[in-house]
């Protein structure tokens, strides 16, 4: 029986290996952030290290992405953190939106809670592992760009607005 089972799961594991997705690598970059604000190198390279994997439009996929199911859950992962934040999509938004994801920018570097403690396991992704001085430098660019905002459109236009719930 465990033999059957073994097999099974082995069969299964071959099998997914030709499961087809689509993968996130995508050159456009009409909207991205560095289009509309100023995104200084050192803050490019941080990005570039530590976020643009799952927060742009481009990933530079490691070798054990082509290991399935790894790459489906890698892809899963991608695709719901371009969905919180993508920097190659930032300026196709309101500016409402975009001043937000800045403040949320900087509440996730300060709580450590970015990049999420999964990406850098085993010592992947060294690059992403910020220090104190880049999440300073991540924090005060971000603080930079909502300043530069509220300097130059009126107030009530960087504010998300509610959504009142639909009359019944």
């Amino acid at each position: 029986m465990i033999k059957k089972i073994s097999i099974g799961i082995i069969v299964l594991l071959i099998l997914i290996q030709f499961i087809p997705y689509e993968k996130n690598e995508s050159s456009a970059s009409e909207f991205d952030v560095s289009k509309s604000y100023n995104v200084p190198d050192n803050v490019s390279m941080i990005l570039k290290g530590a976020c643009n994997d799952c927060h742009t439009n481009s990933t530079i996929y490691p070798w054990y992405s082509y290991i399935e199911p790894v790459g489906l859950f890698l892809n899963r992962h991608i695709t719901e953190g371009k969905g919180h934040l993508n920097f190659s999509e930032f300026t196709n938004r309101p500016l409402a939106w975009q001043n937000h994801k800045f403040e949320e920018t900087i509440e996730m570097v300060e709580e450590k809670e970015m990049p999420l403690e999964s990406y850098t396991f085993f010592g992947l992704h060294p690059e992403a592992n910020l220090t104190d001085q880049d999440r300073k430098v991540l924090i005060d660019w971000a603080k930079d760009q909502m300043a530069m905002l509220a300097a130059t459109y009126p107030a009530d236009s960087l504010v998300m607005k509610r959504r009142t719930p639909p009359a019944q």
